[in-house]
C-alpha cells in the first residue's frame, strides 16, 4: 500500500507568488504592446541571463505565429529599420548592454518596448511601450515586493507567463489556433 504523496517543498509558495503578480499586470499596457507587435515588420527580442531565455522562448512563439521574429545577437538576425520593434525584457531596466541596445534602436528610428519591474529605469524611459511586471529586483534594494525566491526568479517566471499570455492574445487578434502554428514548428528534431 502506497503512503501519502510527498509535496514538492516551496512549490505552493511559488505558485501563490505568481498568482499575486499576475493579478497586478495592466491589461491596458498589455493591449498596447500586442498592438505594437502587430504593427511591426520585424520583432527583435533581447534580455540578459534568465530573462534573455524567456525572451528567446517568446521569439520562438512569435515565429510559430508567422511573425518575422529575431533574437538580438544571433548570427541570422538581420539589421533593424524604423518599421521594426525591439522588445526588451529586463527586471532592472539598467543592464548596460541592453541600455546600449535600446539607445541604438531609438537612433535607428525603430519602436522600443520594455517588460520590466522598473518603468522609470533608463530602458523604461526610452521605451514607447512599457509593461510593468511586479517582482523583486535582484539586488533587493528598496524592495517593496516580498518573495521567498532568490534573486530575480519571480520576475523571470512572471515574464515567461506574461509572454505566454501575450501569445494567446496575439493568437486571438489574428484568429490563429495551435493547429495553425504547428506548421511552423521545428521539424529537424
Amino acid at each position: 500500500m502506497a503512503g501519502p504523496e510527498l509535496q514538492v517543498p516551496h512549490l505552493d509558495r511559488i505558485i501563490g507568488e505568481l498568482q499575486q503578480t499576475a493579478g497586478r499586470i495592466s491589461g491596458e499596457q498589455t493591449e498596447r504592446l500586442a498592438d505594437r507587435i502587430l504593427r511591426s515588420r520585424h520583432i527583435f527580442v533581447a534580455g540578459a541571463g534568465r530573462s534573455g531565455l524567456m525572451m528567446r522562448a517568446f521569439a520562438m512563439r512569435l515565429m510559430q505565429m508567422g511573425f518575422q521574429a529575431y533574437v538580438v545577437g544571433e548570427t541570422v538576425t538581420p539589421g533593424m529599420t524604423r518599421d521594426d520593434l525591439l522588445l526588451i525584457g529586463s527586471g532592472s531596466g539598467e543592464t548596460k548592454s541592453l541600455v546600449s541596445m535600446a539607445a541604438k534602436a531609438k537612433s535607428l528610428g525603430a519602436a522600443l518596448a520594455a517588460v520590466t519591474i522598473t518603468p522609470d529605469s533608463t530602458i523604461g524611459q526610452l521605451s514607447g511601450d512599457v509593461v510593468t511586471l511586479p517582482g523583486a529586483p535582484k539586488d533587493r534594494t528598496g524592495e517593496a515586493y516580498v518573495t521567498v525566491q532568490p534573486m530575480g526568479s519571480l520576475y523571470e517566471q512572471t515574464l515567461l507567463l506574461f509572454l505566454d499570455a501575450l501569445v494567446l492574445r496575439l493568437m486571438e487578434k489574428q484568429g490563429l489556433d495551435s493547429q495553425a502554428m504547428y506548421g511552423r514548428h521545428a521539424n529537424l528534431e
